[in-house]
């Protein structure tokens, strides 16, 4: 959840040293992987109002001529892809990541974030959105009507 490996690094330390610390605390029903990411999770946000700074959560691309990518096309909008994704509010990256990188489902957002389900569907939904809306830079179209 941060943005350069350094920060990253400092924050699985943090994870792993709370985690440890509070391991008598944990419920034996509940998913390690969960736990774990809930603990990472509220030591990204406890970072964050500390720090009163952004955590960098993408590394960055690299502006060598060896770049991975096939076409000058697919390189501009992967660049605009990170700084719309970079535009966006704490909430819905962390929301985006958990998704669709870190492949958890709705509900265990849910259960992580302690909201209901709905608020983790609605809030990645306007996620999706505004990224859609950032990376494009202009709104989305009317959707059409058909006249009879």
């Amino acid at each position: 959840m941060a943005r350069d490996v350094h920060a990253a690094d400092d924050l699985v330390q943090s994870t792993l040293e709370r985690a440890l610390s509070r391991w008598a605390s944990r419920r034996d029903d509940a998913s390690l992987r969960s736990w774990l990411f809930t603990i990472l999770y509220r030591q990204f946000l406890d970072g964050k109002r500390s720090a009163k700074r952004y955590a960098w959560l993408l590394g960055r691309i690299r502006d060598d001529e060896d770049a991975h990518w096939p076409s000058a096309e697919r390189e501009f909008a992967a660049r605009a892809t990170l700084e719309a994704f970079g535009r966006l509010s704490d909430e819905q990256r962390s929301l985006l990541l958990l998704v669709a990188v870190e492949g958890f489902t709705y509900r265990e957002v849910a259960d992580l974030l302690e909201v209901p389900i709905g608020t983790v569907m609605s809030r990645l939904s306007r996620a999706r959105q505004a990224l859609r809306q950032l990376s494009d830079g202009e709104l989305p179209a009317p959707s059409l009507r058909l006249m009879k």
